[in-house]
């Protein structure tokens, strides 16, 4: 009660705070939606430029667009980015592009897409779904950034912006109220304490009830609730010189992506384990079978200092960050109502960051960007057993400190006002340090004691190189070859704790080499993107389970190419439209031991099939995850058509702007199964509807919204062990009400 009161009284203390401001507050359209004189500019080469000018399929996703499509945190900006996946393990965010993912989750483990915000890199897939604090922007990077942005990039990066403090004083509110008891609020206020001193806050909550009902108990689960506040404080030095300072508290406890029915499959039927009763099954999307309250809450602490400096021949960036995440989970491996196989995982992660990049002014022939970049991170999991709720116990756990040290250099030289040619390259060392895993299972028998493993590292050098050619100043044509990789893994979770060995797999560095063949417009409000890409992927990181445990393995080699198209066009001072596409063709050229899921009910009564006879003999279902070698099939999660369009119209209603927009999403069918040839979702639409009027002061806004108004249900994520299958469904539609105030 004391932490729920700690957290209404931040949130109205953010909201009274905006609400002192007296002065407008309202920031240009250049500022707002990242449009410089009718063009989109962008940071994918770390430095301002016009998107027609960088040769990288690039989704920009300006602030108006975030509105219309109602997205409330980074995982919703795949209703607006085609090729793009969020996807989930428990409480681990996941992002896929054209293909490239990672269905890991384990100690030292990490994503196949950057999240960088604010040119900060974001590491932690449990904090990778972040809520979005006042977004100028977002950019989605398809393909490997393995020159300038590192390791862990091959999939692309996905780069947030948001507004620096002013000294302009000024303020914003904004509260939502909508289906399902959700209530959202914001609150933002900046002011110059000096003529060169400014600073900020921001303050976000948000609640609601869920739409789930626990078969077993028949209590609604679902609540979740969170909050966040963030300052800044901007000290300009000169008009040369600047220096600002940012800390982050973010606090969730939303137990969504851990609440799963029972999944259904189309072949083998039931996904429940042999022992569980028809009261513990559920397969309703609205419905959950469980004994025991599944939870995932974290804790979260970023400080931040970017220093920024004109050095005369070049610009000066440097980028400083510290941040624990502190999380705990109570998952169940099982899926249904039985309350066996319930497991807890307390993590926590604690990461530092340094960047310095220089970048060459604007004007000349060659236009160059070099940097450094250092990196830390140390996680210690914790595994519980919580069959015994409220009582917990430790039967294991695991840690490792990963690092990296990397320096690049990235130069484009004008050959002719026609012809540039992009060059760089990156060399990175890798190392994973001081990993160990608790002995649960083997002597001393201790979960607390730390049994060493052995060290690993690697060097990479990962370069770029692009021709491009200008055939005037509204449009170019490129050739690309990038690399990337994902860095490699000790397998401190999974197979170093398997016995009799206690052999840790060798999991090498994923790599990656991409070909792009692109083509950019750009002129009186229309903008084309269109590319063509060829993945060669090697050593994919895969994810089976194995002695009941998730083992990390370099199991497969992929060949992925498609196309890629996005279109908007501005018909008129008040109509917009925006729509793209993408056809992916990702397939698993060689996959050993890839894991397939086969009922125990398929093999005969003493077969010697490693399946308990009391279940062959019942006819249940008990899960053997049987190796098997499968060559040209689906990559998992992977649809091969992905499409979003949006539109947006504004008119004069009594005296003030009526703003009408809608966004419509599609995907079509892929796979969940970590083989690619399992757990089908069928394909899919989506639709987003909002109405808004601001009055004629653009002081105050009403709007009403819709989100998944067609009500189309559909699995967002598979959940799988070797003891079960679970489905997370789509929320149901949604609606509400919106006030917004301007000061």
């Amino acid at each position: 009660m004391k932490a729920f009161r700690f957290k209404l009284v931040a949130s109205v203390i953010s909201l009274s705070i905006a609400a002192a401001a007296a002065p407008a507050f309202a920031q240009t359209a250049d500022e707002d939606d990242g449009v410089n004189d009718g063009e989109i500019v962008v940071t994918a080469q770390r430095r301002s430029e016009k998107s027609v000018d960088v040769p990288i399929t690039i989704t920009a996703i300006n602030a108006s667009q975030l509105e219309t499509a109602n997205v409330q945190n980074l995982a919703d900006i795949s209703k607006l980015t085609p090729a793009l996946r969020f996807d989930n393990a428990g409480g681990w965010f996941q992002p896929t592009i054209r293909g490239v993912g990672t269905p890991v989750a384990t100690s030292g483990g990490g994503a196949n897409v950057g999240i960088y915000v604010d040119n900060f890199y974001s590491p932690n897939p449990l904090a990778a779904n972040f809520q979005l604090m006042k977004v100028q922007g977002v950019e989605v990077l398809k393909g490997p950034q393995g020159t300038l942005f590192g390791h862990n990039t091959t999939g692309g990066a996905i780069l947030v912006r948001t507004a620096d403090p002013s000294t302009e004083t000024g303020g914003q509110i904004k509260a939502s109220y909508g289906r399902f008891d959700e209530f959202k609020s914001q609150a933002y206020f900046t002011t110059g304490l000096t003529d060169s001193v400014a600073f900020d806050l921001e303050g976000m909550y948000s609640r609601g009830d869920g739409w789930l009902t626990n078969v077993v108990t028949g209590i609604p689960q679902g609540y979740y609730e969170n909050w966040s506040v963030r300052t800044g404080l901007k000290i300009d030095f000169s008009d040369s010189a600047s220096l600002l300072l940012r800390y982050q508290h973010a606090e969730t406890n939303d137990p969504t992506p851990a609440l799963t029915a029972t999944y259904r499959d189309p072949v083998f039927g039931s996904g429940a384990p042999w022992f569980a009763a028809p009261s513990d099954v559920t397969f309703d999307p609205d419905q959950i079978a469980s004994r025991h309250k599944q939870h995932i809450r974290s804790n979260t602490d970023i400080f931040q200092a970017t220093l920024k400096a004109d050095l005369g021949f070049a610009d000066f960036a440097s980028y400083s960050q510290y941040r624990t995440e502190k999380s705990d989970m109570s998952l169940t491996l099982s899926y249904n109502g039985t309350g066996i196989f319930e497991i807890g995982l307390p993590i926590e992660n604690k990461t530092w960051s340094q960047e310095v990049i220089l970048t060459s002014k604007p004007g000349g022939a060659l236009q160059w960007t070099a940097g450094v970049f250092a990196f830390g991170n140390k996680d210690t999991w914790q595994v519980l057993s919580d069959n015994a709720q409220p009582t917990r116990f430790r039967i294991g756990g695991s840690g490792t400190n990963t690092k990296t040290l990397a320096a690049f250099v990235d130069m484009t030289y004008e050959i002719s006002p026609q012809l540039y040619l992009t060059a760089g390259g990156r060399f990175s060392h890798d190392s994973v340090t001081g990993a160990y895993f608790n002995t649960f299972a083997l002597p001393p028998f201790d979960p607390t004691f730390k049994q060493p493993l052995g060290d690993i590292s690697s060097d990479h050098f990962t370069p770029r190189v692009v021709l491009r050619y200008k055939p005037n100043s509204t449009s170019s044509i490129y050739a690309s070859f990038t690399q990337g990789y994902k860095s490699a893994i000790i397998d401190a979770g999974g197979s170093c704790q398997n016995a009799p060995a206690y052999k840790c797999n060798d999991v090498a560095p994923e790599k990656i080499n991409a070909f792009e063949l692109g083509y950019k417009y750009s002129d009186r409000g229309v903008t084309v993107d269109l590319s063509a890409f060829y993945y060669d992927y090697k050593n994919l990181q895969v994810s089976a389970y194995l002695a009941g445990r998730a083992n990390i393995l370099n199991a497969a080699n992929s060949e992925i190419y498609g196309l890629d198209g996005q279109v908007s066009f501005r018909v008129s001072d008040s109509f917009s439209l925006n729509a793209g596409a993408a056809w992916t063709h990702a397939r698993y050229k060689q996959f050993n031991n890839a894991p397939v899921y086969t009922p125990c009910s398929v093999f005969p009564a003493g077969s010697g099939a490693n399946c308990l006879d009391a279940a062959v003999l019942n006819n249940g279902i008990t899960f053997l995850v049987i190796p098997t070698t499968l060559k040209n099939v689906t990559m998992q999660r992977t649809p091969e058509f992905t499409a979003a369009v949006g539109a947006r119209y504004s008119t004069l209603v009594a005296d003030g702007k009526l703003d009408l927009s809608g966004n419509l999403y599609y995907s079509s069918k892929f796979f969940f199964g970590p083989s690619g040839i399992q757990f089908p979702q069928d394909g899919y639409a989506t639709l987003a509807l909002r109405a808004a009027w601001t009055d004629p002061s653009d002081h105050l806004t009403f709007a009403v919204f819709g989100e998944n108004v067609t009500n189309k249900r559909y699995l967002t994520q598979v959940q799988y062990s070797n003891f079960g299958i679970g489905a997370n469904w789509s929320k149901p539609a949604s609606y509400g009400v919106e006030v917004g105030v301007k000061f």
